[in-house]
């Protein structure tokens, strides 16, 4: 089954080669390609997770090399819960931008939106410290190619602006690279675990500059303040498809954030002490309390849904900052809800854009919209989930991260920040939800022209896509038990970093000789030395792609 580890980041990059090359002008052959490439990436990972479900640990060798020379791919719980919520994802995006007809508003959505996936599934699978700094590049490209999609001023304002601030988070990745490669001589995760929990404490500086450039540069990713800038306007002008995908983005950043604070800097390492409870704490408490502040004095309704997710981003690090095995744990469950809630809510908001006339997304007067009360229980379920109110995901969530938070020094602050900013939210999704629908009955037509015609999400497919999204968040309520349990297992897996380790610095690859070996083997290749080459090889064959270790 190892060797299916590597598929989840090859299919999409050859369906989107193909999809450029072969079928550039036909958008029926794309749609169905990109379909069908979705639907067997979920079958990849429900196959990937359910493999992973009992424990074990899979390694993929790129090229037959043994870390920590070699590229490797990991699966654990934690990256194939992760890669199941992003596949669970995309298909029914997909589904909403090809019912919705954004894909047909540019030639190259399909290629981009493969390649996004491909950006972010190697994100959660890679092992390698620099192969994750490629694969966010890879998102950077595919990102900003999908939120200019079918143009507009806006968008490329906003693009534009989203492309600086990650450039930026780049130029900080490769610095803090850069230092740890320095003062460790090595980039492969486990080995960086190895190597620092190795040094002395007095005079590794270094080390704690580069865990420190790298929770930054997460930071940026997460949206966590002061680093969140770039998010509202980009996930408000960006189209809808691209926005509910996005909503899987932040949590790349914080999915890097729970991997490498776990692994390579783990808590009770003297080196890093003071980074969780001092700095990421009151930085994610804030962040939830300029989100919710956002959602109250936001004048549309897409800017109310991007600052939404800032807060929601706030409040999952504040249980990551928590750094115990229930605060993982409840950070995780939370970030499936947030995840398919944001993304429901922004497709939405794409609908009553369309369907809105003149006023669009603003919160302005305007008439009844067609259909408009299947659209407003569809907005009313979604706005409960994200909002945390019972009884939605999003309560449960909530009071999993409050129970967290008791063992947290800052345990007040906490549940002062969550209760606050959740009575925030709820009044101001509430005042959308009056505006936009139940007022609408009072409204009169207004003569302003929208500026720029969006496409009418009219088809069932779209609907049926929006309500795909929100039966996860009820699916995710009603096996609320169950899936607590499987979270459980996954945070006790991260905070036992041993059988990771093991399982990728022990598995052996091509052997590989010093230029001394080489320099004084014997010239002579009897059969004894070529039969020895040969089982060699076919040792490292069978275990090349890798090998399995099951954590009991």
């Amino acid at each position: 089954m190892t060797h299916w580890l590597v598929l989840p980041i090859v299919l999409p990059a050859m369906l989107a080669a193909m999809l450029v090359l072969a079928a550039r002008y036909h958008l029926v052959i794309q749609r169905v390609v990109s379909v069908a490439g979705t639907v067997a990436l979920l079958g990849l990972a429900v196959g990937l997770f359910w493999q992973a479900s009992d424990g074990t640990i899979s390694l993929y060798q790129l090229g037959n090399w043994p870390a920590p020379f070699g590229i490797v791919l990991v699966a654990d719980r934690l990256s194939t819960l992760m890669v199941l919520i992003t596949c669970v994802l995309a298909p029914l995006v997909l589904l909403y931008a090809i019912g919705s007809g954004w894909d047909s508003r540019g030639r190259h959505f399909h290629p981009l939106f493969q390649f996004q996936l491909m950006g972010i599934l190697g994100a959660f699978l890679t092992g390698d410290a620099f192969n994750l700094f490629v694969f966010f590049e890879v998102l950077l490209i595919a990102s900003y190619g999908l939120m200019i999609h079918s143009g507009g001023q806006k968008r490329l304002r906003a693009g534009t602006q989203y492309v600086l601030y990650n450039l930026l988070g780049s130029t900080l990745f490769l610095f803090a690279l850069g230092t740890l490669y320095a003062e460790t001589g090595t980039l492969n995760m486990a080995d960086l675990a190895v190597r620092i929990s190795n040094l002395d404490a007095g005079n590794s500086a270094g080390i704690r500059v580069a865990a420190v450039l790298l929770l930054m540069v997460f930071a940026v990713k997460a949206a966590i303040l002061p680093l969140h800038f770039w998010l509202p306007a980009s996930y408000a002008e960006a189209p809808a498809p691209v926005a509910a995908l996005f909503a899987i983005m932040t949590k790349v950043g914080a999915y890097c954030i729970i991997r490498m604070y776990t692994l390579v800097f783990p808590p009770d390492l003297e080196l890093t002490q003071g980074l969780f409870d001092v700095w990421l704490m009151p930085a994610a408490l804030l962040t939830l309390m300029l989100g919710m502040l956002g959602v109250l004095g936001a004048k549309r309704v897409d800017r109310m849904v991007a600052f939404s997710v800032i807060g929601s981003m706030g409040m999952l690090l504040a249980s990551v900052a928590v750094f115990t095995q229930a605060g993982i744990s409840a950070a995780l469950y939370y970030a499936i809800h947030s995840t398919f809630a944001a993304a429901a809510l922004f497709l939405l908001v794409d609908v009553i854009r369309a369907r809105r006339g003149a006023a669009s997304v603003s919160f302005a007067d305007a008439p009844p919209m067609q259909g408009g009360a299947l659209v407003a229980g569809l907005f009313f379920v979604a706005a409960i989930a994200m909002t945390g109110l019972p009884p939605l995901s999003g309560f449960v969530g909530k009071l999993l991260i409050l129970d967290a938070a008791r063992s947290s020094d800052l345990m007040w602050w906490v549940w002062g920040a969550i209760l606050v900013g959740s009575l925030i939210a709820v009044v101001g999704f509430s005042r959308a939800g009056s505006v936009v629908f139940w007022k609408a009955h009072q409204a009169r037509d207004q003569d302003i022209a929208p500026e720029t015609p969006e496409p009418e999400p009219s088809t069932a497919l779209a609907m049926v896509s929006i309500g795909g999204l929100l039966a996860v968040l009820i699916a995710l309520t009603v096996a609320a038990g169950p899936v607590t349990r499987v979270l459980s297992a996954t945070s006790a897996q991260l905070f036992n970093p041993a059988p990771y380790i093991d399982v990728v610095l022990t598995t052996p690859g091509k052997k590989i000789k010093s230029d001394y070996d080489a320099a004084n083997q014997p010239k002579e290749t009897g059969a004894t030395g070529q039969g020895e080459a040969e089982n060699h090889d076919n040792k490292a064959g069978d275990d090349a792609h890798g090998s399995t270790v099951k954590d009991n």
